[in-house]
């Protein structure tokens, strides 16, 4: 069964971002920029942190955009990332809804939530959660 990642109570978000640096991991590199998961702050710590990933769109637009079909819709939602025909063409960054695509800089490719859960073992506050999806 396909899984995504949900926001479960933004308000317990308390910007540690261990999270992001968790997801950087899957690279096997220490640092943020590879992180498919981001927390940022929406103008002071009184306020609170915004969470931005991929919701795992039933119709992604980024994958609707994708001139090479690099993007593949994922069954259940979301999508999968076939990087051997990703061009760096970009549109998936600017079709996304919510933001949720990073971009890697260095390999010219999107960075996307592959919805492996393991930014959910790291939030100490319990702010995300990898959920079951069904699939269509």
């Amino acid at each position: 069964m396909a899984k995504r990642l949900s926001v479960i109570d933004v308000d317990l978000c308390v910007g540690c971002q261990c999270c992001m640096f968790a997801c950087n991991r899957r690279f096997a590199e220490a640092g943020l920029s590879r992180s498919a998961i981001h927390i940022k702050s929406v103008g002071g710590f009184e306020r609170g942190f915004v969470v931005t990933v991929c919701r795992a769109c039933s119709d992604p637009p980024c994958a609707r955009v994708c001139p090479t079909n690099a993007l593949v819709r994922r069954e259940g939602g979301g999508v999968t990332l076939h990087m051997n025909k990703c061009i760096g063409c970009q549109n998936c960054l600017k079709e996304c809804d919510i933001g949720a695509i990073f971009w890697d800089k260095n390999m010219n490719k999107p960075v996307i939530c592959v919805y492996c859960g393991y930014c959910v073992d790291f939030c100490p506050f319990d702010v995300i959660k990898l959920e079951s999806i069904r699939g269509e």
